[in-house]
Order: C-alpha cells, then sequence, then structure tokens
C-alpha cells in the first residue's frame, strides 16, 4: 500500500518539482548570459568594447552587476506602501518564471504538457501587468505612476493584437496544446504563410516586454527609470530578472508559434542529427538578437504613435488576417 501511494502520489510530485527547478536554474543562469549579448551587441552596433573585464571577454559581468545589488542596502522610500512597494518585483519574476512550465523545450520536454498550453501563456502573461502597476503606484511618486499608467496601457492593447495573431494559427493547427502546435509546422514553418502575423508577434512583443523603441513606461528622458525609478538593491535586480524572463519567453513562443519549435530547418541530414533542444536554443537566440538589434537601431517611439500603431494598424490588420485564414482554411476543406 505504502509503494502504491508513493508511486502515485509523491513520485509525480518529486519528478514535477525537481523538472521544476531544473528548467528554472539554467533559465535564471542562461538570463545572466541573454544580458551579457544584449549590452555586448549594443555596444558592437554603436562600435564599442561593452562589458570585457570581469571574466574571460567579460562573460562574468552581469554575474557581478547581481553580486553587486544583492549586496546593496535595500532602500525604501518613506511615503511608500511597503508590503505592496516590496511585493510588486516577486510578483513579476513569479509570473515570468511560472508561465515556463507549458513551454516544449523539445518533444515530451515539459514540466506540464497540457491540452490549453497557448490559454495558460496568455493569462499568465496577462497578470504581468499588475506587478508593474502595483510598483508604480505603491512607490507613491510621480515618475513611476506615470509609468505604471502607461505601462497598463501599452500592454493590454498590444495583448489584443498578440491574441487574434496566435488566433490565426490555432485556426492552422486545431489545437491549444504547445506540443501540437510545434508538431503542425513539420512540413513548412508558420513563419512562411503567416508572415504578417509574425511580424505583427514581434513588434507587439517588443511593446509587451517594454522594449525599444516602446520602452514609453521607462523612457529616461521624461521618466527617469519609470516604475523602477524608487527601487534599488535587490528589488530592483528582481524586476530586471522578471523583465528578462519575460523577453525571452515571448522570444519561445514566437519560437514555438512561427518557427517550428525544436523541429530542424530541413528534416535531412545532417540537420536532422541535432537534438530538438538545441534548435530550440538557436532559434531563441535568434530571437533575441532581433530584440536586441531593433533596441540599437530603431527610435524611440511617442506615445500617441504607439497607441496609433496598436489600435489603428494591428488591431485592423490582424482581425483580417483572422478572417482570410478561415476563409482560406473552410474553401480548400484544410480546416482542422
Amino acid at each position: 500500500m505504502d509503494s502504491l501511494f508513493f508511486e502515485t502520489y509523491i513520485w509525480p510530485m518529486l519528478w514535477v518539482t525537481m523538472h521544476s527547478l531544473a528548467i528554472i536554474l539554467v533559465l535564471l543562469v542562461s538570463l545572466a548570459f541573454f544580458m551579457y549579448a544584449d549590452r555586448k551587441i549594443w555596444a558592437a552596433v554603436m562600435m564599442r568594447r561593452g562589458p570585457n573585464v570581469v571574466g574571460p571577454w567579460g562573460l562574468l559581468q552581469s554575474f557581478a552587476d547581481i553580486l553587486k545589488y544583492l549586496f546593496k542596502e535595500v532602500v525604501i522610500p518613506t511615503t511608500a506602501n511597503k508590503p505592496l512597494f516590496l511585493l510588486a518585483p516577486f510578483i513579476t519574476m513569479f509570473l515570468a518564471l511560472s508561465a515556463w512550465a507549458v513551454i516544449p523545450v523539445s518533444e515530451g520536454w515539459a514540466v506540464a504538457d497540457i491540452n490549453v498550453g497557448i490559454l495558460y501563456v496568455l493569462a499568465i502573461s496577462s497578470l504581468g501587468v499588475y506587478g508593474v502597476i502595483m510598483g508604480g503606484w505603491a512607490s507613491n511618486s510621480k515618475y513611476p505612476f506615470l509609468s505604471a499608467l502607461r505601462a497598463a496601457a501599452q500592454m493590454v492593447s498590444y495583448e489584443v493584437s498578440i491574441g487574434l495573431v496566435i488566433i490565426t494559427v490555432l485556426l492552422c493547427v486545431g489545437s491549444l496544446n504547445l506540443t501540437d502546435i510545434v508538431l503542425a509546422q513539420k512540413t513548412v514553418w508558420f513563419a512562411v504563410p503567416l508572415f504578417p502575423m509574425f511580424v505583427v508577434f514581434f513588434i507587439s512583443s517588443l511593446a509587451e516586454t517594454n522594449r525599444p523603441p516602446f520602452d514609453l513606461p521607462e523612457a529616461e528622458s521624461e521618466l527617469v527609470a519609470g516604475f523602477m525609478t524608487e527601487y534599488a538593491s535587490t528589488p530592483y535586480v528582481i524586476f530586471m530578472i522578471g523583465e528578462l524572463a519575460n523577453i525571452i519567453l515571448m522570444c519561445a513562443m514566437a519560437t514555438i508559434l512561427f518557427l517550428g519549435g525544436w523541429l530542424p530547418p530541413i528534416d535531412i541530414a545532417p540537420f536532422n542529427w541535432i537534438p530538438g533542444v538545441v534548435w530550440f536554443v538557436l532559434k531563441i537566440c535568434f530571437m533575441f538578437f532581433m530584440f536586441a538589434i531593433t533596441k540599437t537601431i530603431v527610435p524611440r517611439y511617442r506615445y500617441d504613435q504607439l497607441m496609433r500603431l496598436g489600435w489603428k494598424v494591428f488591431l485592423p490588420l490582424s482581425l483580417a488576417w483572422v478572417v482570410l485564414t478561415a476563409s482560406v482554411l473552410q474553401i480548400f476543406g484544410l480546416a482542422s
């Protein structure tokens, strides 16, 4: 009886816990190198050297920065709502890491391969705005509060277009399971027939994660550091980790929805000899490179331009593409 109870209840819980900790550990370590790559790419475009002192080629610079923040004094404004002020960055990081529970890095490599994985990711990413709003409001300062209002409007606006883009993919697949979405791209990646939606998803992801040229909530020339203005030391670095984890999450979603996930570009040797997880990581690195290059070469939008793009360009375009996709699938009998 004890053996049956262990195999039925305890062992699955232990397995999920170990799997989750492994993914979180790998993700947190990789975030340090993604931050290093972001700074190196930015420096290269500006013909600078970037981080090059701590460790070989500056590879340990991000770890040094994290240690510096962890050992600095936590400063809390006297007029701030202290519980919410400290809770906000943890909410942002927790939600950013929680979404990775359903991300399949290879076939069968997901903590929870649920049938509604895409809805789970949408729900978790939608909740991320609460950490930003909470941090901006609890700071009890004008600049963070204005930044929180901007972030809320911006994230809600571009979630609409992201949702419609995802609907076009789901119409082609006929399933909400992320593994099924990847396997449906064995013949051709969705980035080819749905290229306009791939572009819309990429640009909307920039706005959703507050990345340049849509970093209006953190506009240094207007709002200092936005909703993170009053943060320092450990809470600040936790906010940064949460934001970077969200960026990598959007890169992973673009990989799953449009770039074939862990599938090789051509199913012939030697491409199919490479493990699927390697292809998945390489595609995420490519998407992150696109995020970093966009940051360096595109000037920041005005806020009215940002909203106009979301509501007057992306919303009608994505709606029209949903109708077009559904019509084509129905006419040619391809609907799943």
